[in-house]
């Protein structure tokens, strides 16, 4: 990662555990500004992107198979400038990974609810499925409320097809984002993918897919999928006329030759 990003990292490792949110979320599930003005009915779940640390002290990678991902993460740069919504995801994580029983119980009480009937949950804006258990979870309260639509963007490809793909619930789409660290074991003629662009032109000329006008093309939408950049300074210009799957493309070249220079292989 960039020694950027480890600047931000630290930032979010090294929150003061006075002040941060110590008591459960009453709502779990919210409506983000842009969920909020899509023409469908999505709610969303959030965690912390990339780690955090918890009051205790204890420090969770959520994103555990990100790359360079991180160097544009619209959360590490942009969100997270508003404390309380860095406290919010933190006090979701919190949830999960002290009471994941507690956690699930209370996801599938809210989903109950009559709001979340024939509506669309998007799993994370933020963070991603970072242990099995997790994962697991989640296909438990999915299972639980068929008339309710999941979909989710997600790095953690062998755990999905792994524990997802064998027998994936009807109820339940994803696609995989590039820009991690598993993206050689993607196929886009077989795997569904998403990669981001500099501009809506670019995702158009390279014969993609964008899902601007509704954030559930990109499940629902015709394939491969192209969204355009976030508009923080930082991440336009880190990515320059490159797509974030180029990016990481660059980024595996360079560590393979670093090994291979390392083992005294020819390049």
């Amino acid at each position: 990662m960039s020694r950027q990003v480890n600047r931000i990292q630290g930032t979010l490792f090294d929150l003061p555990k006075v002040g941060l949110a110590t008591e459960r979320p009453s709502k779990l599930l919210m409506r983000n500004s842009r969920l909020r003005r899509d023409p469908e009915r999505i709610w969303n779940w959030t965690l912390p992107a990339l780690a955090a640390v918890l009051p205790s002290g204890r420090k969770i990678v959520t994103c555990p198979s990100a790359s360079t991902c991180a160097d544009i993460c619209y959360a590490l740069f942009g969100t997270y400038r508003f404390r309380n919504v860095l406290e919010r995801h933190v006090a979701n994580l919190r949830f999960v990974v002290e009471d994941l029983e507690g956690w699930e119980q209370s996801m599938r009480a809210e989903l109950a609810s009559r709001r979340f009937r024939h509506a669309a949950v998007r799993i994370h804006d933020a963070g991603d499925f970072f242990t099995d258990s997790y994962l697991a979870a989640w296909l438990r309260i999915i299972a639980a409320r068929p008339e309710t639509f999941f979909y989710a963007y997600t790095k953690e490809v062998s755990r999905f097809k792994r524990m997802v793909e064998p027998q994936p619930p009807p109820n339940l789409a994803w696609v995989y984002s590039l820009g991690g660290k598993h993206d050689a074991l993607l196929d886009p003629a077989t795997d569904r993918v998403a990669d981001v662009f500099p501009t809506e032109a670019a995702i158009s000329q390279a014969g993609w897919h964008s899902q601007a006008t509704s954030d559930l093309l990109a499940v629902q939408g015709p394939s491969p999928v192209g969204m355009s950049v976030n508009r923080i300074p930082t991440a336009v210009r880190l990515l320059g006329n490159r797509t974030l799957g180029q990016m990481q493309q660059e980024s595996d070249r360079r560590k393979r030759a670093l090994r291979a220079s390392r083992r005294g292989e020819p390049r």
